[in-house]
């Protein structure tokens, strides 16, 4: 099988906008499996600079797009970002874009209660971005939750309603924040109905026809294994399993639906929100990173926390995300540096681990251990070959394939899409 799974290995916002745009040159189909509009890829063509929250990046390469069931769906963000695309020059339609029938929607009520709970954690707040992702995704797992084929069904819809609202009204009243009508969220619905379900497709079924032609299909993770419901920062993480696994779950697809796994990973790392991040920089370095990488979030504008390169935490993502090559994103960031740390392990009370501790007292403790390379004076900006490079960056590199176990199959030096050197192409693994 041809396919190919982008995830990433840090805690989102690694770059993986122009790797699945890059990549979707040769696919024929790409798929989002989870996640929902609190994650953004920004792709740069040409003079166009297009901001994705849940659209597939590949309609911006003229292929199919679909939106798998593993996602939950904001219909309003959904119609807002058509638009802004649509004005943007690029067309999108039901030839183009195709949703899963039993996709969960995302309501008004959702968003509402995940600020008020927000609010009222104080200074333990998660960092949400508030858009009602976790609360949607609470409502899939309690069955509770309206789908994309419930809008054609009224009588579903209605009782749905009763049901959903008696559990969320509760809960809002309880924080003291304002209730929601069932007239006004059936108002809302019925408008958003027909201007929505022109997208619904049985996705399964296409996704299957496709994989009997020959396609080649990429699957476009969001956020990254670290923010894994199971895997990462918890309880400091999305709502979703990022994991590559989750592919086949997340669009009606067997387990053997991720093909060759990507994983993006930043040559430094960044973190938006709450949560820990042993290898965070407090001082200049951290500043001149942040500044050098425009490391604000794509969907909030958050500026971004900032520190080295956490080979432990990568490592650890790799292999629970079934990672078979690395894309490393931002190199270029580090030219200039006299000299570049990696962090290699974790003091953890005075004992050095080498794994990501799952407590989170623990994970808010640990230390990190660092192993200094040398920096490198000249640019990798644009480089497009190993020979491009300096000798030291390709140094940095090497030891960080070592330090991950994985081996570096692209390499990104700027924004642009043919900035990037390429070790072995993950279509034809």
């Amino acid at each position: 099988m041809s396919n190919v799974t982008v995830i990433g290995t840090q805690w989102g916002d690694e770059g993986k906008g122009k790797i699945v745009d890059w990549l979707a040159s040769r696919a024929d189909v790409v798929v989002r499996f989870q996640g929902g509009h609190n994650a953004g890829h920004t792709l740069v063509v040409g003079d166009q600079v297009y901001k994705l929250s849940l659209l597939p990046s590949g309609l911006v390469r003229g292929k199919i797009g679909i939106i798998g069931n593993g996602v939950v769906v904001d219909p309003q963000a959904l119609l807002s970002e058509i638009a802004r695309v649509v004005a943007q020059g690029l067309p999108v339609s039901p030839k183009t874009l195709k949703i899963a029938e039993n996709v969960p929607l995302i309501l008004p009520v959702h968003g509402a209660l995940d600020r008020a709970r927000e609010a009222a954690r104080g200074d333990r707040k998660i960092g949400t971005t508030g858009r009602g992702i976790g609360p949607a995704y609470e409502d899939k797992v309690a069955r509770r939750a309206i789908r994309l084929c419930d809008l054609a069904e009224p009588e579903t819809l209605d009782w749905k309603l009763d049901e959903l609202l008696l559990h969320h009204n509760t809960l809002l009243a309880g924080l003291g924040a304002e209730t929601f009508e069932k007239a006004d969220l059936l108002s809302f619905l019925n408008d958003i109905a027909p201007k929505v379900l022109p997208y619904m497709a049985p996705v399964a079924d296409l996704l299957e026809a496709e994989r009997k032609n020959g396609s080649k299909i990429l699957f476009e993770g969001a956020q990254a294994v670290m923010l894994d419901v199971d895997h990462g920062t918890y309880p400091f993480v999305t709502s979703s399993n990022t994991v590559a696994s989750n592919a086949g779950t997340g669009s009606g697809m067997g387990p053997n639906a991720a093909g060759f796994v990507l994983g993006i990973a930043k040559a430094y790392t960044t973190r938006v929100g709450e949560g820990p991040f042993p290898s965070e920089l407090f001082d200049e370095t951290g500043r001149v990173l942040g500044e050098r990488g425009h490391e604000f979030g794509t969907v909030t504008g958050r500026p971004r926390r900032c520190g080295w390169f956490d080979a432990v935490l990568v490592r650890h993502a790799a292999q629970v995300g079934g990672v078979n090559g690395l894309a490393l994103t931002k190199l270029d960031v580090l030219d200039g540096l006299d000299e570049i740390r990696v962090c290699v392990g974790y003091d953890l009370d005075g004992e050095t681990i080498k794994r990501f501790p799952a407590g989170p007292a623990a994970q808010s403790r640990v230390k990190p251990v660092y192993e200094t390379l040398e920096g490198w004076k000249e640019s990798t900006k644009g480089a497009r070959s190993w020979a491009d490079l300096p000798a030291q960056a390709v140094k940095y590199v090497r030891r960080i394939e070592e330090l991950v176990e994985a081996p570096v199959t692209l390499l990104s030096t700027s924004p642009e899409r043919d900035d990037t050197i390429l070790v072995r192409d993950p279509f034809d693994s």
